[in-house]
């Protein structure tokens, strides 16, 4: 089992060498255009390299039609185009207007987000409340991609499918970021699933252990760092 966050422009600047995680879920952005892009993500995306975070993201849905939601796709797909990720790419559907159209329509929104996405090597999956899943997902969605499942106040989700990451709470307190923050649970090891799988931005022949530098400007100092894709 690994600990992890999930963040987004509303926690703010992130120090992301004071955070001490397993891993972070950083939200990319939301909507059609690749403008809606998260204004707090290349610098998280940044600050999870220099910390050795392993990291993913997540894509905030607002389509109500199957064609909207590949354009949302095609929205995600720019704006985490040449960055890697060791965990994976989530559409997360909680819009009330969504949820509103029922199962048969909303499970043809996520079915296009994330067929899209699996189709440019992609390994993503489904956000969604314990009791939404069941509601609004079919279960071949449930069963087929990576289900993320929140569930506050509880000793595990009230969801009897598989899971491969727990949402438990949105008031949880981690050094390095000002205010509450979600706090999350994986049970699987999906950094070695993906890198093996060659996917979300690794090729099949990378050597999965190879150390990359970076160089970033801070306060006008140049600093020049290893870390781990």
């Amino acid at each position: 089992m690994f600990d992890g966050i999930d963040v987004s422009q509303w926690q703010g600047k992130i120090n992301w060498e004071r955070v001490s995680v397993d891993f972070a879920i950083i939200r990319a952005g939301y909507g059609r255009l690749s403008s809606q892009k998260d204004t707090q993500f290349d610098d998280n995306y940044i600050g999870c390299r220099i910390a050795g975070i392993p990291c993913g993201a997540y894509w905030f849905a607002y389509a109500v039609t199957p064609d909207e939601a590949r354009l949302e796709a095609e929205a995600c797909l720019e704006v985490i185009r040449d960055k890697k990720f060791e965990y994976p790419i989530y559409y997360d559907v909680e819009d009330q207007r969504i949820l509103s159209l029922g199962k048969t329509a909303v499970s043809a929104i996520i079915r296009s987000f994330l067929d899209t996405m699996e189709k440019n090597g992609y390994f993503v999956g489904l956000y969604m409340s314990a009791d939404n899943l069941i509601e609004y997902a079919d279960e071949d969605i449930r069963a087929r991609y990576a289900v993320w499942v929140a569930g506050y106040g509880v000793s595990k989700p009230d969801y009897s499918g598989n899971y491969g990451m727990w949402q438990y709470s949105s008031t949880g307190r981690i050094d390095g970021i000002n205010g509450d923050v979600d706090l999350d649970k994986a049970f699987e090891n999906y950094p070695e699933i993906i890198r093996s799988a060659g996917l979300n931005g690794y090729g099949k022949t990378e050597n999965p252990d190879c150390k990359h530098r970076l160089t970033i400007l801070i306060d006008n100092k140049v600093i020049i760092k290893n870390y781990e894709f």
